[in-house]
């Protein structure tokens, strides 16, 4: 019998990598219903007939779909809404642009870095919060290119690292594992911080939907299970199930997810990046086999350095009061939950 083949659009899709999802579950590239493809087709032609050119490709489809449960018109609502951001964001410029030189004394108090693959074969994304010390932070940077940063690593992690990790192992790979270590996480720190991880988590919700495959919280303190089994319950029964809560004792449920070579010393691997593990950025994507120059460089010389994709005025952005489906992702549960554990619950959905 045949793999399955995932039902792509001449126009939009130019893919150099496999399209097949190894998650079999209705909706993903490669394991579409019919009804699934024709909402595709649905979804793209009322982005079309507003005006819309630039991402329309069927995997970017097929993401904002299973973000809204495939509601078509939440999930253009939900499109046309980032787009917007992208515009305002400049984010097309940024990609291409941003230099980020403080990065070094930014990771002195909050590391968050790609570092390898986990044994699916996806990107490792890991950030360190025990360390947070906004106003040392603030000396050497400002929230805003925090934010900045933040984008361009989300650009990133779409153009060139899923596609070299698809290409290495043979299946399209969508989603990143992350490591959220809370080692050193209390009131204070978390309440500090909050407002950066609000934005940022809204970003990552709103705006790069379906992105995580696994996430581990270790060294959760004490409480922080506690808590997050009250706050579970207003999650989507999906995203539940990527989430990992860990103590102290992590390492032996990491290490069956994340090959110990690949994963820092800090962690209980035996990575040793020459200069750091946090500013390494090793993975695939950085080997000639399997990356490639990505889509966002790629623009003729005099080019506009900013895509444009904006709506005419024909297209409905009206979105049914009520209707709006729970995010399939989490992120900034991390902070909500922490702040909880303290006795200043909260929490919300982004990846």
């Amino acid at each position: 019998m045949s793999a399955p083949q995932s039902k792509t659009d001449s126009k939009y899709d130019d893919y150099d990598y496999p399209t097949t999802s190894p998650n079999a579950q209705s909706g993903h590239p490669g394991h579409t219903t019919p009804e699934q493809d024709a909402q595709v087709y649905q979804l793209r032609t009322q982005l079309e007939q507003g005006g819309y050119s630039e991402r329309l490709d069927t995997l970017t489809m097929l993401r904002f779909l299973r973000a809204r449960k495939f509601n078509v018109n939440l999930a253009k609502q939900m499109f046309i809404d980032c787009e917007k951001w992208r515009k305002s964001f400049g984010v097309d410029e940024l990609v291409r642009n941003f230099d980020y030189p403080e990065k070094p004394k930014v990771f002195e108090y909050y590391p968050q870095y790609y570092h390898k693959i986990d044994k699916d074969g996806r990107p490792v994304y890991i950030e360190q919060l025990g360390g947070i010390d906004l106003t040392a932070m603030y000396k050497v940077t400002t929230a805003e290119r925090m934010l900045q940063n933040l984008v361009v690593e989300y650009e990133k992690l779409a153009d060139p690292r899923l596609p070299a990790c698809s290409r290495k192992s043979g299946q399209l790979l969508e989603t990143s594992c992350t490591i959220f270590d809370l080692k050193g996480v209390g009131l204070s720190k978390v309440s500090s911080v909050y407002g950066y991880v609000k934005q940022a988590s809204a970003i990552s919700q709103n705006y790069y939907p379906e992105r995580l495959g696994k996430m581990y919280l270790i060294n959760a303190p004490w409480g922080f299970s506690g808590v997050f089994s009250v706050i579970k319950g207003f999650l989507d029964p999906v995203t539940v199930q990527k989430i990992h809560v860990l103590g102290t004792g992590y390492q032996s449920e990491l290490l069956a997810q994340v090959p110990k070579e690949n994963l820092p010393k800090l962690f209980g691997g035996t990575c040793d990046c020459e200069g750091s593990c946090a500013l390494s950025d090793a993975g695939p994507w950085q080997d000639p086999q399997w990356t490639k120059t990505p889509k966002w460089a790629e623009s003729k010389p005099g080019a506009s350095t900013n895509i444009e994709n904006e709506p005419s005025s024909t297209i409905s952005t009206h979105e049914p009061q009520g209707a709006r489906a729970p995010s399939s992702e989490t992120r900034n549960l991390v902070a909500g939950a922490g702040a909880g554990a303290a006795g200043a619950a909260g929490a919300g959905a982004g990846a």
